[in-house]
């Protein structure tokens, strides 16, 4: 049997290994809200050493769902969106990023920078591939413009989670 013929492995690994931008559009939007979700969850609960950064990180998610909201409604995109791209690598990754840990009541600092560092870098990756996957367009501009974002996120929590946890504290 030929490596391309129909029922061969290889061919339905290739077919899986595929998705129609519609299903990426449908799963994005939830990863970001439930990253809103959590972080403003997160508020009440974490320490002043890093409260700011959370509820920065709850404005922005919300802020990127609500770019997946208005590219939703656009005309331009209804074609496009039928297209299939290649599933990203970090796909898997980012799935399970929609299932939020269970921190407890008093999470410390270093636990949550280290989810958050972790989601941010599943999105960036994430989002970098479906860039470089997706034709010129809206679609394209929202993905690059997003892993962008989740790049200047994880840089920001490195460094935050650098001068907490290894310098011993802002400043310091």
């Amino acid at each position: 049997m030929s490596e391309h013929a129909e029922g061969h492995s290889a061919s339905y690994a290739r077919i899986r290994s595929k998705k129609s931008l519609a299903e990426i559009l449908e799963v994005a939007p939830s990863f970001e809200q439930k990253a809103q979700e959590f972080y403003t969850a997160l508020i009440p609960r974490v320490s002043k050493n890093i409260r700011w950064l959370v509820e920065e990180l709850a404005i922005e998610e919300q802020e990127h769902f609500a770019l997946f909201s208005t590219l939703a409604k656009n005309p331009d995109i209804a074609e496009q969106v039928k297209q299939q791209i290649q599933t990203p690598v970090e796909d898997r990754r980012f799935s399970d990023y929609i299932q939020l840990p269970d921190l407890g009541e008093k999470p410390d600092d270093q636990a949550i920078l280290q989810y958050a560092v972790g989601r941010e870098d599943a999105a960036m990756k994430q989002y970098r591939e479906l860039a470089d996957s997706t034709p010129p367009g809206a679609i394209h501009d929202l993905f690059e413009f997003l892993a962008n974002e989740e790049t200047k996120h994880k840089q920001e929590l490195e460094k935050l989670y650098y001068e907490l946890i290894h310098s011993g504290g802002p400043g310091n």
